[in-house]
């Protein structure tokens, strides 16, 4: 009886070993294609597209949508440190005399302002936002 049992015991662990085995295989695995969109916070994401719905004429449907779509392309072409970074150099560059040279003059910020138009450039055409 104990030999039995023992078999009992051996199988069901062998069938339950296997049994696990191929469903892990089977269940289908998550691949993030895009690790930066999900990085921007909520409330940027919502002062963005609100400053782009007031930018383009005020609250429809059409404006909201296109505004929520162009905030996730951009995060598409850019981190979040990176997209906070060239709108900060944005707002400073204007900035007049001497002070704002901080601002204007750096490659980085070149770099950066160039990098931001490109993907809200995209980001407009993805989106349809006129």
């Amino acid at each position: 009886m104990k030999k039995i049992s023992t078999c009992l015991i051996t199988l069901s662990l062998a069938t339950l070993i296997t049994a696990c085995a191929t469903t892990k295989e089977a269940i289908p695995q998550v691949v993030e294609t895009n690790p930066y969109i999900n990085q921007y916070p909520t409330r940027d994401r919502v002062d963005y597209v609100l400053n782009c719905i007031a930018k383009h004429g005020g609250l429809t449907y059409i404006s909201q949508y296109a505004c929520g779509c162009k905030i996730d392309k951009i995060a598409e072409k850019l981190t979040f440190e990176e997209f906070e970074a060239a709108t900060t150099f944005g707002y400073m560059r204007k900035t007049p005399g001497e002070n704002g040279g901080a601002f204007r003059d750096p490659k980085q910020s070149k770099n950066l302002k160039k990098r931001l138009l490109e993907a809200e450039t995209y980001a407009e055409k993805m989106c349809f936002v006129k």
